[in-house]
C-alpha cells in the first residue's frame, strides 16, 4: 500500500512540474512563433509592394495610360483582401485607386500613422504582435460594422514620377486566427508530449523502483547469509576455545604442543625471558622485529622470524592470520565482518586490529572447525 502511494504521489509531482514548466514555455514559444509569422508577412508584403511599385513605375514609363496601369494593378489583387496581407495603391490625395475590395475604390485611406511609423522603428520582432494585435483591439471598438475586413496599412512604397502610392495591408482578423490556429496547435504537442513525458517518467520510476527493491531484497538476503555463517563461525570458536580448555585441563600442557615446542625465549630489554606456549595471546612483526605478546599484557621480543616461530608452534591452537600476525584460539574474543567478505578478529583486552582477508577466511573457517 505504500508503494502504491509513492507511486502515485511521483506521478503527481511531475505532472506539477511538467504543468508549471509547460504553462511558462508554450506562453514563450506562442509569442515567439506569433512574432516570426508575423515577421514573415511583414516581409512578404514589402517584397511585393516593392515589386508593384517598380513595375507600375516601368508601365508609366513605357508609356502605358495611368488608368490601365490602375485596371491592371485592380485585376492582379482584386478579392485577395481575405488574405493575411494584401495591396492597395492610392494617390497623394489619400483617394483609393486600387483595393481588392471594389467598394473600397474612391475612399480615403484609413490608416494610422503611429502604427505605421512603430513598424518602422521596430527592430525586433519581439512586439510585432502585441503591436497588431492592440491596433485591432482599437480598430475593433472603433468599427460596428462586423462586414468590414479589419486590416492595417504596414508600409508604404511610392511610385517613381507619379502620384500613385503602392501599400502593404495586413490582415488583423486573419493574423488573429492563423495566431489561434498556432495556439492550439501549441496546446495540443505540449498536451501530447506531457502525457506522453509524465507516463514515460511513471513507469521509468516504478521500473527503477522495482530493481532497486529487487537488490536491496537480494543485499538483505546476502547481508542475513553473512551474519548466520557469521554467528556460526563465532559459535564455533566459542565451541573451539571450550575444546581447547577441556583438552588442557585432561592432559598435562605439553601434551597440547607435542606438535611444537612447549616454550620460546624471547627478551625484555637485555633479559633472556622464556614464554610457555600456552601464555602466548599473539605473535606480530613490525619493523622487521617480532613482539611477543602475553595474556597478561607484557610485550618481549624475539629474533626468530615470523615464518620460522609458526612452524614451532601448534597449528590447532595458533592460526596465521596474514602476514604480520599469528593469534592464539584462546586470544580471539570475537570475529566480525569487515569490508568486503574479509573478516576482523577482536583480540581480547586487546587494541590489536587483525584482518583477515577474503581468501584466508575459507582457511580460517576451516580451521575453526577442526
Amino acid at each position: 500500500m505504500r508503494k502504491d502511494k509513492l507511486y502515485f504521489l511521483t506521478f503527481i509531482s511531475i505532472s506539477v512540474i511538467f504543468l508549471i514548466i509547460a504553462s511558462l514555455g508554450v506562453k514563450y514559444f506562442i509569442e515567439v512563433s506569433a512574432n516570426q509569422l508575423i515577421e514573415i508577412q511583414l516581409e512578404s508584403s514589402k517584397r511585393e509592394a516593392n515589386e508593384i511599385s517598380r513595375l507600375t513605375h516601368h508601365q508609366l514609363a513605357g508609356g502605358i495610360d495611368r488608368q490601365t496601369v490602375i485596371q491592371n494593378i485592380q485585376v492582379a489583387i482584386e478579392n485577395t483582401h481575405t488574405e493575411a496581407s494584401f495591396i492597395c495603391a492610392f494617390d497623394w490625395s489619400g483617394k483609393e485607386v486600387c483595393h481588392p475590395d471594389k467598394t473600397r475604390i474612391g475612399q480615403k485611406v484609413n490608416s494610422n500613422q503611429s502604427l505605421l511609423n512603430s513598424l518602422k522603428e521596430e527592430k525586433s520582432s519581439d512586439k510585432l504582435y502585441d503591436l497588431l494585435m492592440n491596433q485591432r483591439k482599437s480598430n475593433d471598438n472603433i468599427s460596428t460594422d462586423n462586414n468590414v475586413i479589419n486590416s492595417e496599412i504596414v508600409y508604404i512604397s511610392p511610385v517613381k514620377d507619379s502620384d500613385l502610392i503602392i501599400a502593404a495591408h495586413i490582415n488583423l482578423d486573419e493574423v488573429s486566427t492563423q495566431t489561434r490556429k498556432l495556439k492550439t496547435s501549441f496546446y495540443t504537442i505540449f498536451a501530447l508530449m506531457g502525457g506522453l513525458i509524465i507516463l514515460s517518467s511513471f513507469f521509468a520510476v516504478r521500473i527503477i523502483g522495482s530493481y532497486y527493491e529487487k537488490q536491496l531484497e537480494l543485499k538483505n538476503i546476502n547481508l542475513e547469509s553473512e551474519l548466520i555463517s557469521l554467528s556460526k563461525l563465532n559459535t564455533d570458536l566459542v565451541a573451539y576455545q571450550q575444546k581447547v580448555v577441556e583438552h588442557a585441563t585432561d592432559e598435562p600442557t605439553e601434551s597440547l604442543s607435542e606438535s611444537g615446542k612447549k616454550r620460546i625465549l624471547t627478551y625484555i630489554r637485555n633479559e633472556l625471558i622464556p614464554i610457555a606456549i600456552d601464555e602466548i595471546a599473539y605473535i606480530y612483526t613490525e619493523n622487521t622485529i617480532t613482539y611477543v605478546l602475553s595474556f597478561d599484557g607484557k610485550k618481549s621480543t624475539s629474533n626468530i622470524s615470523l615464518d620460522d616461530m609458526f612452524t614451532n608452534l601448534d597449528p590447532s591452537l595458533f592460526f596465521r592470520a596474514n602476514r604480520q600476525f599469528i593469534i592464539s584460539i584462546s586470544a580471539i574474543e570475537k570475529i566480525i565482518k569487515y569490508g568486503n567478505s574479509q573478516l576482523k578478529i577482536v583480540v581480547k583486552d586487546s587494541d590489536a586490529e587483525i584482518i583477515i582477508s577474503k581468501n584466508k577466511a575459507a582457511e580460517f573457517r576451516q580451521w575453526l572447525n577442526i
